[in-house]
């Protein structure tokens, strides 16, 4: 199980299929802020819940020079879904084999109810447009933690 990748530090590169068809290549996003988020599954209340608060927020993270992409295991045809049920703004990144969400730690042993299982711990990565991590949150609250993403996208551009 890999650590998590630490604030200051590259953000691990990757490629990974979005919900529309095309391959967002992390390399390709430079000079922009990312918001990558991480969470463990399409349509469920909680993923769901903070999906939509980043989709509602998408002009303020927008007029901040962000984008976001929302990774989980899950195949495109179900990012499909919960993108077309929702009017998700932004791309979904399907991580099928979990290799991305380890590189960046957020692939973790959840304990629920007793039972030990693999599986993605709710994270997100802000990476600046050099393509090093800004900020790092573990075990996200999804309750207001857009506007606590675009409080460090604030911090991040006054530098």
């Amino acid at each position: 199980m890999a650590d998590w990748v630490e604030e200051g530090k590259k953000a691990p590169a990757f490629t990974l299929a979005a919900d529309d068809g095309t391959k967002v290549k992390l390399a390709d996003l430079a000079g922009s802020p990312v918001v990558l988020y991480f969470y463990p599954k399409d349509d469920t209340p909680g993923c769901t819940k903070e999906a939509c608060a980043f989709r509602d927020q998408k002009k303020e993270l927008t007029k901040r020079g962000a984008k976001v992409y929302g990774v989980s295991p899950d195949g495109v045809e179900s990012h499909v879904k919960f993108r077309d049920k929702y009017q998700l703004n932004f791309p979904l990144l399907a991580d099928v084999d979990h290799k991305v969400a380890e590189k960046y730690g957020a692939w973790r042993e959840k304990n629920m109810y007793g039972k030990v299982t693999m599986g993605i711990q709710r994270s997100t990565f802000l990476i600046d447009g050099s393509g090093k991590v800004a900020k790092v949150w573990k075990r996200v609250q999804v309750d207001g933690h857009d506007q606590k993403v675009i409080e460090a996208l604030d911090e991040l551009l006054k530098k």
